[in-house]
């Protein structure tokens, strides 16, 4: 901080403090401060060692009225705020895409919009400049905040596979097929065929894929598809615990039960030890994801680990280079089996 002329209170460093110390003009240091184009390197290693001495820091607004950028990101989910708090996968991504842009040091904002009300207002606010583009979380079909954003020339980077035929939004997604296949067919290597599913939401992509995965693997092995077996859930604790329930009641008989997430099995789980049925012994049970709850539930959770800290680095990624004027892309990251104790 440098001491002003007025009773000795202090001020900010400013760009000239820096010029000063670094010994260059205000010129060169702006220019390192947009990115170091036609600066030689001894120019930028001064300036760069004049604003640690300084603590200088950019003013945001300042850059933003001469660039035309806001220099942050929106981190939107659009799902009520209570899931935010109960899914620790939300978490996690928040987390890992924070760490990501605090490498280019982007400031993330979080934008929790689970109604039609909430999206409309968020879209408003995107679309009016005060984010320089959006890592997209848990988008439904029907759903039409991507397409909106995209038609508004947002920079846009979706996670998981838009639902929509011919989409030309950019998104990173876990192999949720593949992973749903890998689970099946080690519940079939144990010797299970009763085989039931707590699927995710069948209007996202992730639960249309594992959905999907499950069939595939049954249908392969010569098992054939028994709709009593099959419900869905909606990603939370509580519709897993129901789903466990309804396919207990329909299908008393079965051996083992894929869920589609970790927090929805935890609640499968419960509705299996209130029956009196023993996981594995009586009931071999899989989640997906391999996030805290898996670990935490009991017993341990086999499950589908999706690596969510390459998510978040390929999401910041791809919308850094939409932001930077490159085309959308998509990226299709590979799951794995964990084996643990309820199988």
């Amino acid at each position: 901080m440098t001491m002003s002329n007025t009773g000795g209170r202090r001020r900010p460093p400013t760009i000239h403090d820096v010029a000063r110390v670094a010994g260059v003009s205000r010129g060169t240091v702006s220019r390192v401060l947009n990115g170091g184009h036609y600066v030689s390197p001894a120019a930028q290693e001064a300036v760069n060692a004049a604003i640690r001495k300084t603590g200088y820091v950019v003013n945001r607004h300042a850059r933003s009225l001469i660039t035309g950028r806001s220099d942050s990101v929106g981190f939107l989910l659009t799902e009520p705020q209570e899931r935010f708090f109960e899914d620790p996968n939300f978490n996690v991504l928040l987390s890992g895409c924070t760490q990501a842009l605090a490498a280019h040091d982007i400031p993330l904002l979080l934008m929790l919009a689970g109604t039609k009300d909430e999206r409309r207002r968020i879209t408003r606010y995107i679309t009016a400049g005060h984010v320089d583009g959006v890592l997209l979380v848990s988008s439904h079909s029907g759903d039409r905040v991507a397409e909106e954003l995209r038609e508004a020339g947002v920079p846009l980077v979706q996670c998981g596979k838009p639902m929509g035929p011919g989409s030309k939004v950019s998104y990173v997604a876990a192999d949720d097929r593949d992973g749903a296949r890998d689970m099946v067919r080690h519940l079939l290597s144990l010797g299970r065929r009763r085989i039931g599913v707590v699927s995710g939401p069948l209007d996202t992509p992730g639960g249309v894929d594992r959905l999907a995965g499950y069939k595939e693997v049954l249908t392969e092995a010569g098992v054939e598809i028994d709709e009593r077996l099959i419900v869905s859930g909606d990603y939370s604790r509580a519709s897993g615990e129901e789903g466990a329930e309804r396919l207990l009641a329909q299908a008393p008989d079965l051996d083992a039960v894929f869920v589609a997430s970790d927090l929805m099995a935890q609640g499968a789980l419960a509705a299996l030890r209130r029956a009196g049925r023993r996981v594995p012994e009586d009931v071999a049970v899989g989640g997906f994801d391999d996030s805290a709850a898996a670990t935490e539930a009991k017993p341990a959770l086999t499950t589908i680990h999706q690596p969510y800290d390459r998510i978040s680095a390929e999401m910041v990624r791809l919308l850094l280079a939409q932001i930077g004027g490159e085309d959308p892309a998509a990226v299709i990251l590979p799951t794995e089996l964990v084996k643990r104790d309820s199988t």
